[in-house]
């Protein structure tokens, strides 16, 4: 049997309705310079621009303003006689930013004429460019027109030979300059394979910009792929943005792209220009980015870290149990809000102290990669492999998991593989054709929020996700992913009426290389890093979300191989209860009972996540009907039954303190409601012990986490006690040692209520009604605890006589 509220035949309507405002197109931010404006005098200042290294350009040259590119034809007949230039095409491909191999023509090579080496250089705007040769002797190279210096070096001067150019601009003399066009290509044959095969798994070493040396110089190797262009070229503040003199190489049929540039270092601001298929230029972000301006500003920063990590120890251990067997209490945040206008370093001093005080054992991070419009709370990304630079640099994102770490807290992180946006200078249309989007129109576009969905049967695209997924957990040490809106990735009719999508070839409306993907990225994930776990937001009842890859199910899939997956069932339910009036709930009470039915049909975790405190839906204890007085104690009830229903749980901040009002990513938390300044802050400081009080008893209590996947360790003791709106049920661990919850959703006190149980003294481990958490202070069991008698009751030879607190949760532990 599937939840009602989860059926396969329709994706949850209140999920995608939460996911509507994140998702819409982000707004476009401002650029640099545009292609055919005029080369500025000097470089145009850039938000968080790291100081150049030096480079193609002397800062302080004067630029002449480059003339409008004419076409390649029309070059090509003006191209100068000398034979040691570059010829007509090669020259006119060049110019026009189409050329596949600038390589074999710039820079020192044979002359045809048998006669020694020749030198080309592309330098635009320079007035002189002279050969410095490692002898000290110096070759000046002719000017051929149109930035083409050519020249013959000496006799016996071998081709292979190091020199630098002595490149002068206006009236200065010149600075001396590696030429990239010297250097072979960076990247090695396996790695080309490898990509080629789209099984690369440490894919961001091999693409991207990577500071390294070679032959003794540093620079910066830059790498993309863009199969269907017919150049690339790189630009930047190190050229004015002006890609003439840098194009790069294809490497054999790929789609890879490549240029090393001498000198070149971390903070450099970089792009791609693309000429793409009709001869169009387009600059774009680069795809491997790992790391990138400070919205709204759009260029990729080279990026090297520097960071020593300090939690081998967490590392070591974070593996020793299964997730299944362990405690797993997760505090989900938005960090830029959490403490709004903190920085990532600044967060390492606040967060973990705060999480670890109230007793999480993880906290899980919504979307941490880059994106444009803040509003979208991140699940909008244009920079899959760069931490969002609003709060600091990589590394400063480094500290902030390496700190939770070292307090003992695990991070899991929203990761967003399902779509990305239709910015221009971002993944859409990459290469001036579908790259990263399906090709097929009516699998391309998202019909919910606009954007772009992968195309996951392309295998550079699924190796690009399955890296990612790889790369966060390798090199931000990431414990576990949180796999965004996977409903949508599994359906190909998703959101899409009759005559909008296409069957799969059995004719099914399953996206079958959605769902390759995401088993080998599960797959990659757990092989490659013992310990982390991911987590699959999916609001149907597709079989075996969290099933292992290697066994198939009723429908013929093999599982999805995911370690956990929201229950989206138990969250609509239970909140639907929740809110009715407490005379009206005994007519809901299977919206309680009922996720016991399907409770062992994954692994699940129990979520009240951002998506359930937006959109007019209202903070949780603002769903609740009643006075101020009876909103919190449900709310505190509600806790107790979530804590102690079979699965791990997850908490959206502000809820653990019974904030009143929606989250806003504007202003976070109403962290001031805590201030004993003001008047009711007892109130919400008691729900902030109740959650604390939860925590250290769950972990310290085997039964309520350690068979949450067996139906071995739960038991109903009252499951049809509509009436009276309560429910009590039995925890057990792998010894068998027991553990009662019993739940009062009523607003009345319920004396000598009994209640089925096995023999023996039993006395509270926490009730919520206690006086510190702001309840009415009614105790279940005399002080002391209760002895069982010899009643039969609920199916038990013996049962206990308790007092249920109104609007209440107690757990009772047997001594």
């Amino acid at each position: 049997m599937t939840p009602r509220s989860s059926s396969s035949s329709r994706p949850a309507k209140a999920a995608k309705a939460a996911k509507a405002a994140r998702h819409k197109p982000a707004a476009p931010a401002p650029q640099e310079p545009a292609l055919q404006d005029p080369a500025p005098q000097g470089p145009a200042p850039q938000e968080n621009a790291a100081a150049p290294e030096p480079a193609t350009l002397p800062r302080t040259a004067p630029v002449p303003a480059p003339a409008h590119e004419p076409a390649a034809e029309s070059l090509g007949e003006a191209a100068p006689a000398s034979p040691d230039a570059v010829g007509a095409g090669d020259r006119g491909r060049l110019l026009a930013g189409a050329h596949h191999d600038p390589h074999a023509v710039l820079g020192a090579h044979p002359a045809a004429d048998g006669g020694g080496t020749v030198v080309r250089v592309l330098k635009p705007h320079a007035r002189a460019v002279t050969v410095l040769l490692a002898d000290d002797g110096r070759v000046p190279l002719g000017a051929d027109g149109d930035g083409f210096f050519s020249g013959r070096l000496p006799a016996g001067t071998r081709p292979g030979a190091p020199y630098r150019l002595l490149v002068a601009y206006g009236e200065d003399e010149g600075a001396a300059l590696e030429d990239p066009y010297r250097f072979p290509p960076a990247l090695g044959e396996m790695d080309l394979h490898l990509i080629g095969e789209g099984r690369h798994e440490e894919l961001w070493t091999a693409l991207g910009a990577r500071v390294m040396e070679r032959d003794g110089v540093a620079g910066t190797r830059f790498t993309v792929w863009a199969p269907n262009a017919r150049g690339v070229r790189v630009i930047g503040n190190f050229n004015y943005w002006d890609g003439t003199g840098h194009p790069m190489r294809s490497l054999g049929g790929t789609g890879v792209w490549e240029l090393f540039l001498p000198g070149l270092g971390a903070g450099e601001l970089y792009k791609y220009e693309i000429t793409t298929p009709e001869g169009h230029h387009v600059r774009k972000a680069d795809p491997m980015a790992r790391r990138t301006e400070v919205p709204p500003a759009t260029a990729s920063v080279v990026e090297e870290s520097a960071y020593e990590w300090g939690d081998a120890e967490w590392l070591a251990h974070r593996g020793d149990r299964p997730v299944h067997e362990a405690p797993f209490s997760v505090y989900e945040v938005h960090l830029a809000s959490w403490r709004p206008r903190l920085t990532y370093r600044e967060l390492a001093e606040e967060l973990p102290a705060y999480v670890k005080d109230l007793g999480f054992t993880h906290v899980e991070l919504m979307p941490i990669a880059e994106h444009p419009f803040g509003g979208s709370w991140g699940y909008q990304v244009t920079g899959f492999y760069a931490p969002t630079s609003r709060l600091g640099t990589p590394d400063d994102f480094r500290f902030l998991v390496d700190s939770l770490h070292r307090a003992g807290i695990g991070v899991l992180m929203d990761w967003v593989p399902a779509h990305f946006p239709r910015d221009e200078w971002a993944l859409a249309r990459f290469d001036g054709r579908p790259l990263y989007e399906h090709a097929d129109p009516q699998r391309a576009s998202h019909p919910d929020w606009g954007t772009l969905v992968f195309d996951f049967g392309r295998t550079e695209v699924r190796n690009f996700l399955v890296a990612n997924a790889t790369y966060w957990c390798e090199e931000f040490h990431i414990d576990g992913l949180r796999v965004d809106a996977v409903a949508s990735m599994l359906y190909l009719d998703y959101s899409r009426e009759y005559g909008q999508w296409s069957p799969n070839a059995y004719g099914g409306r399953e996206d079958l290389d959605a769902v390759r993907f995401l088993q080998e990225m599960n797959a990659t994930v757990y092989r490659r890093n013992p310990g982390v776990v991911t987590v699959a937001e999916e609001s149907t009842a597709w079989d075996g979300v969290t099933r292992p890859t290697d066994r198939s199910g009723p429908g013929g899939f093999g599982g999805l191989g995911f370690g956990l997956k929201w229950n989206m069932g138990w969250m609509h339910d239970s909140l639907e209860y929740l809110a009715k009036e407490p005379v009206h709930r005994k007519y809901h009470h299977n919206e309680l009972t009922f996720s016991m039915v399907y409770a062992y049909s994954e692994n699940y975790v129990l979520p009240i996540s951002h998506d359930e405190v937006v959109h007019g839906k209202g903070a949780l204890v603002s769903k609740i009907p009643g006075d101020w007085w009876q909103r919190r104690a449900t709310a505190r009830a509600y806790l107790g039954f979530m804590w102690s229903h079979p699965g791990k749980q997850l908490l959206f901040m502000g809820q653990e303190f019974a904030q009143g009002s929606e989250w806003s990513e504007a202003h976070g938390p109403d962290w001031w409601l805590l201030d004993p300044a003001y008047e009711a802050s007892g109130d919400h400081r008691g729900v902030q012990h109740l959650v604390r009080d939860l925590n250290a008893v769950y972990t310290a209590t085997p039964p309520l986490w350690q068979r949450d996947t067996d139906p071995g360790g739960f038991a109903w003791v009252l499951g049809d006690a509509a009436e009276d709106n309560v429910l009590a049920y039995l925890r057990h661990d792998h010894e068998g040692t027991p553990f009662l919850a019993v739940c009062n959703f009523s607003p009345v006190v319920r004396p000598h209520y009994r209640v089925g149980a096995p023999e023996g003294r039993w006395t509270e481990a926490l009730n919520t009604d206690a006086a510190r958490y702001g309840g009415g202070g009614v105790a279940a069991t005399p002080e002391g605890g209760a002895t069982t008698g010899p009643i039969g009751a609920h199916g038990h030879a013996q049962s206990l006589e308790l007092t249920l607190p109104p609007l209440a949760t107690v757990w009772l532990r047997r001594v």
